[in-house]
């Protein structure tokens, strides 16, 4: 049975694919999206609204036809974030809260929100699991916590059926290496298919838990058929870690440059050094379990870029 479903943000990474999965199952799906951030088209069978979750007429308005709402749209960057936290804000915390009070009025029958791992902060123990404490390190991880206090407060206080996800470093082919923000893997394929070598800030010995979009959007069909989800908070990660340099390693062998070696500069201060996600939660609940290794995630990228 279709669904008319409020897609947040539908033209960036995450968003683009979640559309193109949704249509395909045949749900209505609607788009907002201020065009900040577009990578992708939507699809020809999709609604396309231009407009700012900030605006909440617009929301509310596009609220009422909707039997779900799949939250996207969010100010991304930590650096942003770091130079403007009141912008950050107003995009990652009022924007979530028009959505929320919309949907609350309206007869939602799931709103899931995308939280982030930066909720957790420098994690005190490995793997991170949904209890861990949560204390952010950037404007933007704040932001992104409070969105998800409000989604699951929003449950408790109005019986919203509102479920969260906390993604740990999502890639996928339409990041944009250009992106001054973008992340490692798009950066290191994008500076080692032009012939220089990927550049590593430390000693490379940093781990990441590195999850294809495929599987993002997996776990979100999962978070909307499966009652079992709401007024909970779901890792989506790959569940493995993968230090910095073996992914570099992994990258030079893929373009076939094996004498290439990285350069190494200076720790940037800041940055965490381990962090990978505890997934036992959404395997036992959801039923999630990740189906794209990140060498097979690597090379689809090299395929399609190629």
């Amino acid at each position: 049975m279709s669904s008319r479903i409020l897609l947040t943000g539908g033209l960036g990474q995450v968003g683009s694919y979640l559309c193109e999965e949704l249509v395909q199952r045949g749900n209505i799906v609607t788009i907002i999206d201020n065009l900040s951030s577009t990578v992708n088209p939507y699809p020809s069978e999709a609604n396309f609204v231009k407009g700012d979750i900030r605006d909440a007429s617009t929301v509310s308005i596009l609220m009422h036809s909707a039997d779900a709402v799949i939250h996207c749209a969010a100010q991304i960057y930590v650096s942003r974030s770091m130079e403007d936290p009141l912008f950050d804000a107003q995009n990652n915390i009022i924007g979530t809260l028009n959505l929320l009070n919309a949907a609350r009025k309206a007869d939602i029958k799931r709103f899931v929100y995308f939280s982030s791992a930066a909720t957790y902060g420098d994690p005190v123990r490995l793997p991170v699991d949904e209890s861990h404490p949560q204390e952010p390190l950037s404007p933007y991880g704040a932001s992104k916590l409070a969105g998800e206090k409000y989604a699951l407060m929003f449950h408790r206080a109005y019986g919203l059926p509102s479920t969260v996800i906390r993604p740990f470093n999502i890639y996928s082919p339409r990041q944009d290496p250009s992106n001054p923000y973008s992340g490692v893997i798009s950066k290191f394929m994008d500076s080692v298919s032009k012939g220089k070598p990927p550049v590593i800030f430390g000693d490379g010995s940093a781990t990441r838990d590195f999850v294809s979009v495929h599987d993002v959007v997996n776990m979100v069909m999962l978070m909307l058929e499966n009652s079992a989800a709401i007024g909970k908070a779901f890792n989506c990660g790959a569940g493995t870690k993968t230090r910095i340099d073996e992914l570099a390693r992994m990258v030079i062998r893929l373009y076939g440059k094996d004498s290439m070696r990285p350069e190494l500069l200076p720790e940037r201060p800041g940055d965490i050094k381990d962090s990978y996600a505890d997934i036992t939660l959404a395997r036992d609940i959801l039923g999630y379990s990740p189906k794209i290794t990140l060498s097979a995630g690597l090379k689809e990228i090299v395929d399609l870029k190629s």
